[in-house]
């Protein structure tokens, strides 16, 4: 091969370079991407194999050179030329006054001051080092005076600009140091752990710990695999003229490349900073990421320079932590919980402890296989953590603690409810009764047929449902439409009007889609989404009832998997006979509205939320599905539409962001008539 690069395939590469750059940060930056992913995989392709083709084009700042290199015998460190302080806490609203209040006494000054607020992101600092516009070094936080290099590392996330843009006939500043926190989110922490357990290996305990062990491997090839994700926050030295504040400072960097949390909030007042605090709390368990509190941060640079700075600390920002979300309790007792499946839970009762508000005694500790893992024993000092409207779980052992009186947990060999014998199939972690007429599977069925997204039945509760099983009124589906109200007078805290409403409700529940009476079976692996497409796919009940698991397995998606728990569960005698008892207690399941099913959504993706003036979300969230749309639970740039009510929080800030689709329930009647 000759030495010599063709002028074509020079200017090819050349192109290729540029125009993934650009599609990086449209993709990243802005979360609007102008060409599909098909497409950048396909340039992304044609680059690396010209790169191939002709090594002397190699280069550093390449696209296509995120994949690592070869593996350190350890790390180099560097000293930060501006020192990565630590913030100083505030965990109240009266904190964050006084810190208002100290802001003013050190200025002497009286008027409002501004600030900028961020969600504090639980990921690890590093600074980033660009010289006329490229990436030159990338180092850890360390003890904020030097941090580790780690340089190979960071080139391999891709929300990590090799090289600075150029915007609006601007020069890139020939040093810019960036600060910015590297993390991972939620899906990719999941899949991260998925793989880990599919590979034998042990999962991370938290996203966190997984950022931070993914960017101090020696071999950056496995920095490469994680899906390492960054904010970019603020910077240290840079040459030239800078904006004057914080809020524009941040809105720069994003022109330059870098991408910034979508929801910080710019030169805001010191109520609207504490608003914007409350919102954080009640939003947090529906972000993409992990968050542990918000930053607090002077708008005005040249007040933050005259605030200056403590030894450890800058004078003119605070963290406002959130309650904490992990606390250590004591493991008093280890049960065994049934589901409606038969599936056994093993349970940790705990020392009552407040975790993030809430007082947590019990903790899911999912099943046998995990409890080995964590090695959780009766008796044991444990982390508990609660993230959200998340069951609380047990993270670790602190073994430490063991004083050697703890005692294992032995899974029982029947169940604890009804006494029959238990079974763990071959390839699965969970351990079920076998007994289909087990009291508690029963329970949980029922609770499960009468729920919202199932029959809805208004008034039949957790209580009600126990109630009703513990004094033998309703040991099947069928038996709920059989209720009168002088059965139901008969139960604790049920007057006549409390047993009208409730018998009222289970009569109107009688005619039912069929997408919904498919999800209130409770058939394995057949949850509310893939109940809508079988009902799409098959129309009528019989249809699906009758066919084959080549059928099934061949509707866009459902898997193999699916398919067989779908047929297994047409297959067996006694599901066809609750069927048919259904059907006879005049159960009417309307296939015409999912024939008649228009296509006015098809293919758009809704998020909700706010309070909807006349409609539930339960009740949106039908009208989209029945016009071919689909409801996700949080905003990202595949969100075609935001419906919006009341109070609609955090996902209106970030769907402005991304340039999503605004609309209210007048504007979404009017989209669907």
């Amino acid at each position: 091969m000759s030495d010599v690069v063709d002028a074509t395939v020079r200017e090819r590469v050349r192109q290729l370079r540029k125009e993934l750059h650009w599609h990086n940060y449209r993709y990243y930056v802005l979360d609007d991407p102008e060409i599909s992913d098909a497409q950048y995989d396909r340039m992304m392709k044609e680059l690396i194999d010209l790169e191939s083709a002709w090594p002397q084009l190699a280069d550093p700042d390449s696209p296509s050179a995120r994949v690592g290199s070869p593996p350190l015998s350890k790390f180099a460190t560097v000293a930060h030329s501006v020192p990565m302080l630590s913030l100083d806490n505030g965990f109240s609203d009266a904190d964050i006054i006084e810190f208002d209040r100290r802001i003013k006494r050190l200025l002497q000054a009286d008027e409002a001051i501004l600030y900028t607020a961020e969600p504090k992101m639980d990921g690890l600092a590093v600074e980033l080092v660009y010289e006329s516009g490229r990436l030159i070094t990338a180092s850890t936080r360390g003890d904020g005076q030097t941090g580790e290099l780690i340089t190979s590392n960071v080139r391999t996330i891709r929300t990590v600009p090799l090289v600075l843009r150029k915007f609006a006939n601007n020069e890139v500043p020939d040093l810019l140091e960036i600060r910015g926190e590297v993390f991972i989110g939620v899906e990719g922490f999941k899949r991260l752990n998925e793989d880990r357990l599919r590979n034998d290996l042990a999962p991370f305990a938290n996203p966190r710990n997984a950022a931070a062990g993914s960017l101090r491997q020696l071999d950056s090839r496995i920095t490469a695999s994680r899906p390492l994700e960054i904010f970019c926050y603020g910077v240290g030295r840079v040459s030239g003229s800078t904006p004057t504040s914080h809020g524009e400072t941040l809105q720069w960097l994003k022109q330059l490349g870098f991408r910034i949390n979508p929801l910080i909030r710019y030169g805001i007042s010191l109520k609207q900073t504490l608003e914007f605090y409350q919102e954080l709390v009640r939003t947090r368990s529906q972000l993409p990421y992990d968050i542990d509190g918000m930053v607090i941060k002077v708008d005005s640079l040249e007040l933050q320079h005259r605030l200056g700075a403590t030894s450890r600390s800058p004078r003119w920002s605070v963290a406002y932590k959130f309650q904490a979300q992990e606390e250590a309790t004591q493991v008093l007792d280890i049960v065994v919980q049934v589901g409606r499946t038969g599936a056994l839970t093993p349970v940790a009762l705990l020392e009552p402890v407040n975790v993030g508000g809430v007082v947590v005694s019990r903790a899911t500790l999912h099943n046998e296989d995990e409890v080995r893992r964590k090695d959780v024993r009766v008796g044991d000092t444990v982390f508990v953590r609660r993230a959200g409207d998340v069951i609380p779980e047990v993270v670790k052992v602190i073994e430490s603690r063991r004083t050697g009186a703890e005692r294992a947990f032995i899974m029982p060999r029947s169940c604890p409810v009804c006494g029959s014998s238990v079974k763990r199939v071959d390839g699965e972690a969970v351990t079920r009764c076998i007994n289909r007429n087990c009291p508690a599977q029963i329970k949980e069925g029922i609770k499960h047929f009468a729920a919202k997204g199932a029959f809805d039945i208004d008034g039949m509760g957790d209580k009600i449902v126990e109630q009703l099983v513990d004094k033998g009124l309703v040991s099947s589906f069928a038996d709920i439409f059989r209720l009168t109200d002088d059965q139901l007078i008969a139960l604790d805290r049920m007057g006549p009007k409390s047993a009208d409403n409730l018998t009222r409700a289970v009569h109107d529940a009688k005619k039912i889609r069929l997408a919904r009476f498919l999800y209130a079976l409770g058939i394995r692996n057949v949850g509310e989404h893939v109940a809508g497409i079988l009902a799409k796919q098959f129309k009528t009940l019989d249809t699906l009832m009758n066919a084959g698991t080549g059928d099934i397995e061949a509707v866009d998606g459902v898997g193999g998997v699916i398919a067989e728990s779908v047929r297994s569960f047409f297959t067996l005698d006694e599901n066809r006979k609750t069927i048919e008892q259904l059907l006879a207690v005049g159960l009417e399941i309307d296939s015409d509205d999912v024939d008649t099913m228009n296509e006015t959504l098809s293919g758009k993706i809704f998020v909700l939320t706010g309070t909807l003036p006349t409609l539930t979300r339960s009740e949106a969230k039908k009208m989209i599905e029945h016009a071919g749309g689909k409801v996700t639970g949080s905003v990202s740039r595949n969100t075609d539409f935001l419906l919006i009510g009341e109070s609609p929080g955090s996902k209106l800030d970030r769907a402005r962001a991304l340039g999503i689709t605004i609309v209210d329930e007048e504007g979404f009647k009017r989209m669907i008539s």
